[in-house]
């Protein structure tokens, strides 16, 4: 079984080319949608409020997600200390969603800082969804409000869209128009067959 890492910029749409893999059958990790079951766990959020303080707290003992997001991604020293207590349980966990579904072709395990923090070096290949800048801006925008300040304050503690593009091994352009479900298709195909670093015939928009 091959373990495929996909990875994106915020905003890029991973999770839209996430639910194309599942329509064929891939087993998907999503790192986030795993690490926010954490903040149920009294063992992390003791960890937490030692590594983050009292003040990312709510009155009634739950942790203010809200109030982490603002502290962390306008201090890099206490993103670091967030992502050391997350990480290490997340890759313990999707070893054990490996072994449920040890049958598969391969598993997808997403993450934006894939990169970042060497993820990377755990998978086979690796996917990158890419969409521009602004067009991520525009998305945030109309699906959560964030405003560009928002958006741009995640984005500084992110590698660059255009890194990632060219450090992965194959690319889906997520672009509205482009044909994303002929270039998941395509993906899947070289995937399943071990070819990697092929050229999409998919890349010649939207960039």
């Amino acid at each position: 079984m091959k373990r495929i890492g996909i990875t994106g910029g915020i905003g890029c749409g991973k999770s839209t080319v996430l639910r194309e893999f599942e329509k064929l059958g891939v087993p998907c990790f999503v790192a986030d949608l795993v690490a926010a079951r954490y903040y149920d766990d009294p063992d992390f959020l003791a960890q937490l409020r030692q590594q983050l303080g009292e003040e990312v707290f709510l009155p009634d003992g739950r942790a203010d997600k809200q109030a982490i997001a603002r502290k962390v991604f306008a201090n890099s020293e206490m993103l670091h200390r967030l992502n050391a207590l997350i990480h290490p349980r997340v890759l313990e966990d999707f070893e054990l969603f490996c072994s449920v579904h040890s049958e598969a072709d391969y598993v997808l395990f997403e993450s934006a800082i894939l990169f970042d923090y060497g993820f990377d070096r755990l998978m086979d290949a690796v996917i990158c969804v890419y969409l521009g800048l602004e067009e991520r801006v525009q998305r945030l925008a109309l699906r959560d409000g964030f405003s560009r300040d928002e958006v741009m304050a995640r984005v500084k503690n992110q590698m660059a869209a255009e890194e990632m593009m060219d450090r992965a091994n194959y690319v889906i352009l997520n672009y509205e128009g482009n044909p994303r479900w002929r270039q998941v298709c395509h993906v899947d195909t070289l995937i399943r067959n071990g070819l990697k670093s092929t050229p999409s015939p998919y890349l010649d928009s939207g960039r």
